[in-house]
């Protein structure tokens, strides 16, 4: 019989040490440590043996490959985000705040594949709770299988008898292996039971769904090792004081991570959101200053979200710089650029801003859509309700281009907008696309502000 060997692991990133230490060099977090069991038993080893003696080399031209090998889920925003769709042998973790809705989504992805059987494994609901939320998401035909275990050894041994075509995991930290001698939830338990339930699915071909923790600071609890072993990581988000959840891919290998899906938290489950813009949108009954309209694009999808900003006069010593869904710092970045290069003095103001909806955007084309906020909020004149922005602003001051303005263009004039503002640089792409809808060029932050207020 081996030795026990033990190491000690950071409760906040995971990072391993050969001995207890103070403060985590990774996160550096104090007092984060913890003794945990990193032998595994010979029956764990034996296991992996022979997993390695079943695979033989195969020449690349040989493996048979097929572009439509892909599993519908029938929701059309995880396929978004997955990148088509479920790959067979695929392992997809899932996580999110507590109550934000990860075992509903998954639950609702189970009982909307009819013609496949879905094993859903619950580590922390009864039966019973399972299926009260089962009848208010609605049952149709389907195959949905429930189990409440948290042995792997036992699941295991009930898919093999079940054989399902895909398998939820409810979730990975209620997870035991009989090969760890540690407590459910700790680290190497995760880390055991992850590379045990890998395994299985590239095996069997099966994909297998994990659905995982996060910590207080957003990232995803337990060992980084285990966003390394799995094949995507989705990331459910979203503020409870909105109906509107978010779901992002952070690691796809089978797709692209720029997609996002949008979802509506209902009483019946989730209702998946085809067209962002019009719910992104507010409606207001009469103009008010501050309130801009950016065309972004997230993946593939265009989509035009409202950019609200607020600037005061400071009422203490220092100005506040406080953002919602957007970087801080690329908005004092921006007010650098409004009071250097344009002649705004805005260092003694306040300045608020905030993406309606609760959405983040990272894309470069906002930019002229939060400056044309800000200077409409300073100078409290509103911005037409017909006018919508797409463009990158530089140190300089110029108004810089943004890929895909066709895209940008068409969008805007869909959702009924006159006019969309965009750089001079991006003109001959835009004209392409555009209908009836009015371009506008401009090439220095001075010219949008003589465009918009005179």
């Amino acid at each position: 019989m081996a030795k026990t060997r033990t190491a000690f692991f950071c409760r906040n990133c995971g990072a391993q040490s050969p001995k207890w230490i103070g403060k985590c060099p990774s996160c550096g977090e104090w007092n984060t440590y913890i003794e945990e069991v990193i032998q595994r038993s010979e029956p764990g080893a034996s296991m992996a043996v022979a997993s390695r003696q079943t695979a033989v080399p195969t020449l690349i031209t040989d493996i048979a490959f097929s572009s439509e090998s892909r599993i519908d889920t029938h929701n059309g925003e995880l396929n978004r985000v997955l990148g088509g769709g479920l790959v067979p042998g695929s392992v997809i973790l899932v996580g999110g705040e507590p109550g934000i809705g990860k075992s509903t989504l998954m639950l609702q992805v189970a009982l909307t594949m009819p013609a496949i059987r879905v094993l859903y494994v619950s580590g922390e609901e009864s039966e019973q709770q399972i299926r009260m939320r089962a009848e208010r998401l609605g049952m149709g035909k389907n195959e949905c299988y429930i189990l409440t275990e948290t042995s792997t050894t036992a699941i295991l041994n009930h898919i093999a008898g079940l054989n399902p075509g895909a398998v939820i995991i409810d979730s990975i930290q209620t997870l035991t292996s009989e090969s760890i001698d540690a407590s459910a939830g700790s680290i190497s338990q995760i880390r055991e039971t992850a590379s045990e339930l890998q395994r299985y699915a590239k095996t069997a071909n099966i994909p297998v769904f994990l659905i995982g923790h996060i910590t207080k600071e957003g990232s995803l609890a337990g060992p980084k090792l285990l966003e390394h072993m799995v094949d995507t990581v989705l990331q459910f988000e979203g503020d409870r004081n909105y109906g509107y959840r978010i779901l992002r891919s952070v690691k796809n290998r089978f797709g692209s991570t720029s997609e996002l899906g949008i979802y509506e938290m209902q009483g019946d489950g989730l209702r998946e959101v085809s067209n962002p813009s019009e719910i992104l949108i507010t409606q207001h009954e009469e103009p008010v200053s501050g309130t801009t309209v950016a065309a972004t694009i997230e993946g593939l999808r265009p989509m035009l979200i409202e950019t609200q900003a607020l600037v005061s006069t400071a009422a203490y010593g220092t100005p506040q710089r406080s953002c919602t869904g957007f970087d801080t710092r690329r908005l004092n970045m921006l007010l650098a650029v409004l009071e250097k290069r344009s002649g705004f003095k805005l260092g003694v103001k306040d300045v608020f801003l905030n993406i309606a909806g609760g959405l983040r955007v990272d894309d470069p084309a906002t930019d002229l859509a939060v400056v044309s906020a800000v200077l409409s909020s300073s100078i409290d004149i509103p911005v037409s309700s017909k006018t919508c922005f797409a463009a990158e602003v530089g140190l300089s001051g110029e108004i810089r281009p943004v890929t895909r303005v066709e895209q940008r263009v068409s969008e805007a004039e869909k959702l009924g907008f006159g006019t969309i503002v965009i750089s001079k640089l991006n003109l001959k792409a835009a004209r392409s696309s555009a209908g009836r809808i009015k371009i506008q060029p401009v090439g220095k932050v001075e010219e949008v502000f003589r465009l918009l207020f005179g």
